[in-house]
């Protein structure tokens, strides 16, 4: 059966809009959009599957974009609920560490001594598990991984300090993709801005605008739009000496590229026009090009490449509605020779989405199938796949019923 009234988004829009006090008209009429189609969203007919769309409704009524979301969502199947169990002691982890890099008296570590090989270790693990979007895996290791690695900031001297901040900012930046995923955008900044006090101890331009581009997602997934272009603006001018210098530090290429990805998904969600995004686009794609069509960064986190680049033009074409031109952006690209299924996943979910928005909705369901049994707890928390499984079940597929009923089902779409 379907969600009860006040569980679908329509019934948050209208909350929202009420609370606001706007009419059905007026809400229409700053989304250039029809009475109709806001009464049809409100009950519930009319699926928001545009961060664009969600961004604008949220920014008129003053709600915030997550609650408007209805984030997190506490799946109860497989190991749905494992991700969301380690999030009270990452929290406890990640404010302590805050104390810490603050220089807060009187703080103690919470274990004994510390091996900063074997943490390496443990950080290279988690990072693997996010590269292969397995988010409870992710969950697990963080917290004690975290609070380790404060007992080392606060133990360890010279060398062995800078590299204790280093391993911190790595796993906190970890922990903000993480914590964007299953829904915990404002823990999600606090992870950013742990990476960030780290990065500020340790001087270091490269971890600085790495940083950055950690920041410019926590800011992105809660719809701070123009504060993301405004931090990536900042870490691109203090990269460009590094990446336009006569010999090119290809790290800070890498970086100024993927800031430039940055740019352009918050440039089409809202912040600019669809010129601009595609400008970004272009940007990065040009920076790729420079690298070569080996280079992808899994040590920066931000695998940036040719692929990467691919992945952020078809989100692009989502959300100013060029869905087409999105897929066909990166020429002669080939997204399953992306080392992270965490990359290629969301690009699958995109690419569902533009198959849909382009009207072939049988292979939207057939991609987004193949991504949520390749990486399923990623599929089934994301907000705009779990709004393309809604929309395709109120378009209809009969030709693909089953599957979409199986991605209804293991989304909990029903109850």
């Amino acid at each position: 059966m379907p969600l009860p009234s006040d569980e679908h988004i329509g019934a948050r829009v209208q909350i929202a809009r009420n609370a606001a006090g706007l009419t059905q008209v007026e809400l229409a009429g700053f989304l250039g959009r029809s009475e109709s189609w806001v009464a049809n969203v409100e009950s519930g007919r009319q699926p928001l599957d545009r961060y664009s769309v969600i961004t604008a409704i949220a920014e008129r009524c003053d709600v915030d974009v997550v609650w408007l979301l209805g984030q997190p969502y506490r799946l109860q199947r497989g190991e749905g609920g494992l991700a969301h169990a380690h999030v009270p002691a990452l929290r406890t982890g990640l404010r302590r560490a805050g104390l810490i890099l603050s220089g807060h008296p009187g703080l103690t570590p919470q274990g004994g001594p510390v091996d900063l090989e074997g943490l390496r270790a443990r950080v290279q693990k988690a990072n693997t598990a996010r590269q292969a979007a397995n988010l409870p895996a992710v969950a697990t290791i963080l917290p004690s991984l975290v609070e380790d690695l404060n007992s080392a900031v606060l133990t360890a001297n010279g060398v062995e300090r800078e590299e204790a901040l280093r391993l911190l900012a790595d796993a906190a930046r970890t922990a903000r993709m993480c914590l964007n995923q299953i829904g915990y955008p404002d823990l999600a900044w606090v992870a950013a801005e742990v990476a960030a006090g780290a990065a500020t101890q340790l001087g270091d331009p490269v971890v600085k605008a790495a940083v950055a581009w950690d920041r410019c997602g926590a800011l992105l997934h809660q719809a701070s739009l123009r504060e993301t272009v405004a931090v990536a603006e900042a870490a691109l001018r203090d990269l460009e000496p590094l990446a336009s210098a006569r010999q090119p530090d290809d790290v800070a290429v890498s970086l100024r590229g993927a800031l430039h990805l940055r740019c352009s998904i918050a440039l089409a969600r809202g912040a600019g026009s669809k010129e601009d995004a595609w400008a970004r686009i272009d940007a990065a794609l040009e920076d790729a090009n420079r690298l070569g069509p080996q280079w992808y960064d899994l040590e920066r986190h931000t695998v940036f490449g040719r692929g990467t680049v691919a992945v952020h033009a078809a989100e692009a074409g989502v959300e100013v509605d060029q869905p087409d031109a999105g897929l066909k952006k990166v020429p002669a690209v080939h997204i399953s020779e992306v080392p992270s299924k965490e990359r290629r996943t969301h690009y699958a979910i995109d690419e569902a989405r533009a198959l849909h928005r382009m009207g072939k909705h049988s292979s939207a369901v057939v991609k987004l199938r193949e991504a949520a049994t390749a990486a399923p707890y990623y599929v089934h928390a994301d907000p705009m796949s779990r709004a393309l499984v809604s929309s395709l079940a109120k378009t209809g597929v009969p030709s693909q019923a089953s599957m979409l009923s199986g991605l209804i089902r293991s989304m909990e779409l029903v109850s």
